[in-house]
């Protein structure tokens, strides 16, 4: 079997497993689930299509080969459509995302998916700062608020921020220059007492998910897993035997 996807948190928090028959399983990602999967070779996930069936791919680029990769184009546009036909003409957020302690993103997102985007992304706090009535013209305010904050938070400083707390002195600041319209606090009920190891692993016990970090500990250590980078691998079920690197704290217990 094959890992073929995943769903983030505030999409269900789950791995989505073929057998290559083109049936989907989707793996419960709850706190306190346990995962046995070590991981194999790594080849092309293939593609979902629109009946949910999985399409298989041996080819071996990963995660997805050339003809399996889709582009989002809507996340490179500015305010000038890159389609041939303008079809994002319902209502749009521009929000503020803070990802811990000090990293303050702007994004935009269709108004009806503005509490669901932020926990797909993972932040600890969203501020809803305007409401437009389409994607262009939410496109050109996040390009203008983009000279000042960043439009994109790397996986590292995501992982970071497991550990860390929001700087709401920095926050507030951040926030002072809009008319905020409505405010987010997120608890992804993640509380380590130090940061995660980052890992690719798909063993342990589940201790949260947030965004596509999957956070799990095995061996007396926290591990953080971004589960973008076990797309495409073949499971075996049973758990990993490779050696991982360990917390310092691990060693007292």
């Amino acid at each position: 079997m094959q890992l073929v996807g995943y769903e983030p948190s505030g999409r269900g928090s789950a791995l989505l497993v073929s057998d290559g028959g083109g049936e989907i399983d989707a793996r419960s990602l709850a706190a306190g689930d346990d995962l046995a999967y070590s991981l194999g070779d790594r080849h092309c996930a293939g593609t979902i299509d629109e009946s949910g069936t999985h399409v298989a791919c041996d080819r071996p680029s990963t995660p997805h080969c050339e003809y399996h990769t889709s582009t989002w184009v809507c996340a490179r546009c500015t305010g000038t459509c890159l389609k041939d036909e303008m079809d994002c003409d319902e209502d749009h957020a521009v929000y503020i995302a803070a990802f811990a302690p000090d990293t303050f993103k702007v994004g935009v997102t269709k108004h009806r998916r503005l509490e669901t985007r932020l926990r797909e992304q993972g932040a600890d706090r969203g501020a809803h700062v305007h409401t437009v009535s389409n994607g262009r013209i939410a496109r050109e305010l996040e390009a203008e608020i983009a000279e000042r904050l960043v439009d994109r938070v790397r996986t590292p400083a995501k992982v970071a921020s497991l550990a860390a707390t929001v700087d709401e002195a920095g926050w507030e600041a951040v926030l002072a220059e809009f008319d905020v319209i409505d405010r987010y606090r997120f608890d992804y009920g993640i509380d380590p007492d130090a940061r995660p190891v980052r890992e690719t692993i798909a063993s342990g016990t589940v201790v949260g998910v947030k965004g596509r970090l999957l956070v799990v500990r095995t061996g007396g250590t926290t591990y953080a897993v971004d589960m973008r980078d076990l797309v495409g691998h073949d499971l075996e079920a049973r758990r990993t035997d490779r050696s991982l690197q360990s917390s310092l704290g691990s060693f007292g217990t």
